[in-house]
């Protein structure tokens, strides 16, 4: 599958809503109870999208094919403090049936190499424990380093931090 990485533009505000939603859908199915997968809304989405990709210290960029943006990556400085870190993933998602094909490494690395470029060193990330994923940001050379409980409708779940020691580890 040939693929490109790019910095993501204010235009591609439905585009993201719909990978997001999408890969909700499919992550998080069985996970997340279905009632908020289904009352998830591309329209709201695109609307909450505006605002980041208006904002210079957010890093975001999109995976594209032949079909058009088919993942993304967002980041920056870390929200919450956690140990050391300065860095992290906000969030990164492909489609389902583009995944597996070396999209998500790319936006990975893409991300690290922008915020090593902006100073940054050490990168976390948050994911729910039963989210799949896990095991890839693990591939990627990431540790877990603490986790917490968080509830998304209705249900409580556990979030796990995931940390990489050196951003230039990624790149």
């Amino acid at each position: 599958m040939f693929f490109h990485i790019r910095q993501a533009l204010p235009a591609d505000a439905p585009a993201i809503a719909h990978v997001q939603v999408e890969s909700w859908r499919t992550t998080y199915k069985g996970i997340v109870p279905e009632t908020f997968l289904a009352a998830m809304n591309e329209e709201a989405r695109t609307e909450s999208w505006h605002p980041p990709l208006a904002d210079a210290a957010i890093h975001i960029f999109v995976a594209c094919d032949e079909t058009g943006i088919i993942g993304f990556v967002t980041g920056g400085a870390i929200r919450d403090a956690a140990e050391d870190y300065d860095a992290e993933l906000y969030a990164i998602y492909l489609l389902q049936q583009k995944q597996q094909r070396g999209a998500g490494r790319a936006l990975v690395r893409t991300l690290a190499a922008s915020l090593h470029a902006q100073g940054l060193k050490k990168m976390i990330v948050w994911a729910l424990e039963a989210n799949p994923a896990v095991e890839f940001y693990k591939r990627l050379g990431a540790i877990p380093i603490t986790r917490k409980m968080i509830n998304i409708g209705g249900k409580e779940l556990s979030d796990l931090a995931l940390g990489w020691t050196s951003l230039s580890s990624l790149l």
